[in-house]
């Protein structure tokens, strides 16, 4: 990356972004997702193939990689809320949170807008699918543990998650994203270790 810009502090970012607007679980892995498993690795070569774009991202900045964390962001509450968060309430965020970046509401939306359609998208290869996000098959197999075992109430998704940001969090244990049924399952199964007590039993399901 030109700018030499960590993924470990985006990825910090978007997780606290989400956190501050509030957003549904799914609205923050999918943006997580958007961004940390596919734009962030794939913005290097979008770069240096000479794309008619890629000029505005010349050179790239954290604060222009913040913005497009706050970018997935608002795709993703698009894809997912039935009523998106405004524009305005990225502004505020970005005013207060994205340095050397203070924005008018007009001509932030205006940069989102070609960041997004332009830019974000192009790089995206228009892929914006969520169909493969871990958390949902994470959340399936937690509602499904918790009505065939009465252990499972004591598995916390809260927890789930927590270890979900963390792998997040460690670049070098991104590549497991790429296999979300088998990411889910794991996750349950250390939030089951880590959470239900012990006399509650043995993890049955991994048992012949």
């Amino acid at each position: 990356m030109e700018c030499g810009c960590e993924r470990l502090p985006l990825v910090e970012f978007l997780i606290q972004s989400a956190q501050h607007l509030q957003v549904a679980p799914i609205v923050k892995y999918s943006a997580l997702s958007f961004f940390a498993d596919r734009f962030f690795p794939f913005l290097p070569a979008f770069i240096e193939g000479g794309n008619s774009w890629s000029w505005l991202l010349r050179p790239v900045t954290e604060s222009t990689l913040q913005l497009f964390v706050l970018i997935s962001l608002w795709i993703s509450t698009k894809i997912h809320e039935s009523q998106p968060l405004s524009v305005t309430c990225f502004k505020s965020l970005a005013d207060t949170s994205i340095k050397e970046q203070h924005f008018t509401t007009q001509n932030f939306l205006e940069a989102v807008l070609v960041l997004q359609e332009v830019l974000f998208m192009q790089v995206l290869n228009f892929e914006i699918g969520t169909t493969n996000v871990a958390f949902l098959f994470l959340e399936d197999l937690w509602i499904q543990f918790k009505g065939v075992a009465k252990v499972g109430e004591l598995i916390s998704i809260e927890a789930c998650m927590e270890i979900m940001d963390l792998l997040y969090e460690k670049e070098e244990m991104s590549f497991l994203f790429r296999s979300p049924h088998s990411l889910a399952a794991s996750v349950l199964v250390v939030s089951y270790v880590m959470t239900v007590p012990k006399q509650n039993g043995s993890f049955r399901f991994l048992h012949g």
